[in-house]
């Protein structure tokens, strides 16, 4: 089976790097995960994604200790570290966990960097399935530029491809549905490693369990999308990101550039969601414990930016602190149906900071994102024409879930800095009216 077929719509879920870092707990996920299936499962978030570092016992923010011991197993493998997985204790790894997470009807992701452990490869640990040792396929000038834990895997090496099969092996024994692998979208030493995309890609084929494959960090390269788009099912088209305004703005121009390459199975990735209280034990992104930093405006604008896109949306926020309005965000059906639904998203214009894009349904229904990320209050409008609109059509606002009566010839809205609007068209019945 395809590995298209994993991830027909974007993926939805939660992921605990914006308030955890590297230290989030077996409890944290859990009451996450509850949360997911009580508010958030019937509008189709179902991905518990548990980010960097499960194997590193001393873990506590998002900053990583270098060269601290991690928990490995005989085969070079990294494992849950069982002082804050308990489940995992004596062998299990995380599949505990995982059986847990399914029990709820939500699906179970981790996050892996790329390569072998180097304590593997200082101690020349076995590749499971193999005469050879981690020292004989490791790459040890193929280092991370922020994390210390890995070298890179030469793929000329025999034993290199074993080693990712053998990962991935475990990885469904454990009930893995979604892994994320950090360290090899882009890097700022040394671009993208094409190979050890194309081993992961091949040991996942080969696991005999269906995996969504998430690529980080960003940004990806354009000119390599093709190789993305065939080994991949989203790929990260930026750094990490935070709830600062100036890379919200920059985000527009990177939809811009990639929103050719969306489709079933295949979801450039504009990053987390970090929404709600974020930074809880998460330095990075310039902040500690806090609501996001992003007015309601902002909030809603963001959301509508991703939404008709057709990013995935991984919420980075601890849910069970959401207030209703950060509820709001998550649970409109009416705006999901666009995220989940909507394709063929193009930006139909962009001058003075007033931005619109559009897209459509199967249903005969247009989607119109109108964006003012100016400074200043100003009205934003588009004509019919310019959205390949024919006839009069009904308009909705989407967020408000509120009618807006016949339109003849265009949109125009009054919109503050920072504000947007979704609103569907669909065609106007009755034409005697």
């Amino acid at each position: 089976m395809h590995h298209y077929q994993w991830a027909k719509t974007p993926p939805m879920g939660w992921n605990s790097w914006d308030c955890y870092g590297a230290s989030v707990t077996e409890d944290e996920v859990k009451g996450n995960a509850e949360y997911m299936a009580k508010y958030l499962k019937p509008f189709g978030w179902e991905y518990v994604v548990v980010d960097i570092q499960w194997y590193e016992p001393g873990a506590n923010s998002s900053i990583y200790r270098p060269f601290v011991p991690l928990e490995m197993d005989e085969y070079s493998r990294l494992m849950p570290a069982v002082n804050r997985f308990p489940s995992a204790k004596g062998g299990k790894g995380f599949k505990p966990l995982a059986d847990y997470i399914h029990s709820l009807g939500l699906k179970f992701g981790i996050h892996i960097m790329r390569g072998i452990p180097r304590q593997a490869v200082h101690q020349n640990t076995p590749i499971l399935g193999t005469n050879v040792g981690a020292r004989d396929i490791a790459d040890t000038n193929s280092i991370c530029p922020w994390n210390t834990d890995m070298y890179g895997v030469d793929h000329r090496k025999e034993g290199a491809q074993a080693y990712y099969d053998s990962l991935f092996q475990l990885y469904a024994q454990w009930g893995v549905d979604f892994v994320k692998v950090d360290d090899i979208a882009a890097s700022k030493l040394y671009g993208t490693h094409t190979e050890e995309i194309k081993m992961i890609r091949k040991a996942i084929d080969r696991c005999g369990r269906p995996m969504v494959l998430s690529l980080s960090p960003g940004p990806a390269p354009l000119d390599h999308a093709t190789l993305f788009v065939e080994n991949a099912n989203m790929w990260r088209m930026t750094d990490d990101f935070w709830d600062r305004w100036e890379l919200l703005y920059d985000m527009f121009e990177r939809c811009y550039k990639w929103c050719k390459l969306v489709g079933p199975g295949h979801w450039p990735d504009a990053d987390m969601l970090p929404l709600g209280n974020i930074g809880i034990r998460s330095v990075d992104g310039g902040g500690t414990d806090r609501m996001t930093r992003f007015t309601k405006d902002e909030q809603r604008t963001m959301m509508t930016l991703w939404i008709i896109f057709r990013s995935p949306l991984m919420f980075g926020g601890e849910l069970r602190d959401n207030d209703e309005w950060t509820l709001s965000l998550l649970t409109n059906e009416e705006v999901l149906h666009v995220h989940q639904n909507g394709y063929g998203a193009r930006q139909v214009y962009r001058e003075n900071d007033h931005v619109v894009w559009t897209s459509q349904d199967a249903e005969g229904n247009q989607f119109v994102a109108m964006f003012n990320i100016s400074e200043k209050r100003s009205v934003v409008s588009v004509s019919l024409k310019d959205l390949g609109c024919m006839e009069p059509m009904k308009a909705r606002d989407l967020w408000a879930k509120e009618d807006l009566g016949l339109v003849k010839h265009q949109l125009a809205f009054e919109l503050g800095p920072h504000q947007s609007i979704l609103v569907k068209l669909s065609p106007a019945v009755g034409k005697g009216l």
